[in-house]
């Protein structure tokens, strides 16, 4: 068994493309804040020039003290950018399929949809393996129960029927398992259902207490106890089942040095207002440093999520302080008990052959 922590590289660039925010669940836990990210649905030709703005982008040149209102420019090179399409639920979206091919043109380095399963406008049968390297669905209970709790009635089995579909049709497939306190009990129970579906991969999440689930979200984050108890064990059991299981490292080891993706590494999150987020915890606000206006790439004016990338303080990131710091626990001369990571730090554990 190999694990180890996937450090950010500059090499491989992340768009987290939001064609919209309309979906037809009501997840307990979701990060949508239309109030925040808007409500339209982007027709096909902003995401087509969306996709061209961001295709294969590196930021070679470009300097972090660029003031508000610089322009970032083109600056693309070829191949270095993957590119995951959400919403919402992006299937509900009519152009999906033509948004796919777009991307392929384009030369991404890799496309994935994020789906709830429903599988809307017949995705499944307008585009190909060859057209999407993976199909990524939500499933977030071992059981009915608790996964149509978290997600709504029907979605447990909506959710492996559209998995079994994919796999039949010969799309690589992975799930998503958001943890929280609500289904952090079934997780040990997932090594048995995920061994027998023929998905390749299989993503732990830790819940953040963001989008819809601000309302919900006393008492749903878990300790640091619990996710270091449970997590990492599960991740290994899944895969010796020949899964590959990535998983965020939330608690940093011992002297471990801390990093902020936002200054290390190059992931944008965007949004159908055209709101462009380098770090996902601080999408409920008006922090976005950068913004698409007339299909160019905007800084936005202080202060913004930028300027806080560069911070130091005990507790690791500043942005989980700010934001969502029930995950913080303090000895009695208030130093903190222990660091949190960068949410973009993944561990991942994998089979040895």
């Amino acid at each position: 068994m190999q694990k180890k922590t996937v450090a950010f590289s500059k090499d491989s660039s992340n768009l987290f493309f939001h064609i919209l925010t309309r979906c037809n669940l009501a997840c307990s836990h979701c990060y949508i804040n239309r109030e925040q990210h808007g409500e339209n649905t982007l027709d096909i030709a902003t995401i087509k020039q969306w996709l061209a703005l961001f295709a294969g982008r590196n930021q070679t040149g470009d300097s972090p003290e660029k003031e508000a209102g610089d322009d970032y420019g083109s600056g693309l090179e070829s191949g270095a950018m993957n590119v995951v399409f959400l919403g919402g639920e992006p299937t509900l979206h009519k152009d999906l399929a033509l948004a796919v091919k777009e991307a392929r043109r384009l030369g991404f380095k890799s496309i994935t949809i994020d789906t709830n399963g429903y599988l809307f406008h017949d995705i499944l049968d307008r585009v190909t393996p060859d057209e999407v390297d993976f199909i990524s669905f939500s499933l977030d209970g071992a059981t009915k129960k608790t996964n149509d709790a978290i997600r709504g009635e029907g979605c447990y089995h909506t959710c492996l029927k559209g998995i079994k579909e994919a796999v039949a049709k010969g799309f690589d497939t992975s799930m998503i398992y958001t943890v929280s306190q609500a289904n952090l009990g079934e997780l040990e129970m997932m090594p048995e259902l995920v061994s027998k579906l023929g998905i390749q991969r299989f993503f732990i999440q830790v819940i953040g207490i963001r989008g819809e689930s601000v309302e919900e979200g006393d008492g749903l984050q878990v300790s640091r106890e619990n996710w270091l108890d449970i997590v990492p064990a599960v991740a290994e059991e899944i895969a010796a089942s020949g899964i590959i299981v990535t998983y965020p490292k939330v608690f940093l080891d011992g002297e471990e040095p801390f990093q902020c993706a936002g200054t290390v590494a190059d992931n944008y999150f965007v949004f159908p207002n055209a709101r462009v987020y380098r770090c996902p915890v601080c999408e409920d606000y008006p922090l976005h440093s950068l913004e698409i206006q007339e299909n160019r790439l905007v800084k936005t004016g202080r202060v913004n999520e930028a300027d806080l990338f560069n911070l130091t303080i005990p507790e690791g990131c500043v942005m989980n302080k700010l934001v969502q710091p029930g995950n913080l626990a303090y000895h009695d001369d208030n130093t903190p008990k222990h660091r949190i990571a960068c949410c973009m730090l993944k561990q991942e554990v994998r089979q040895i052959t």
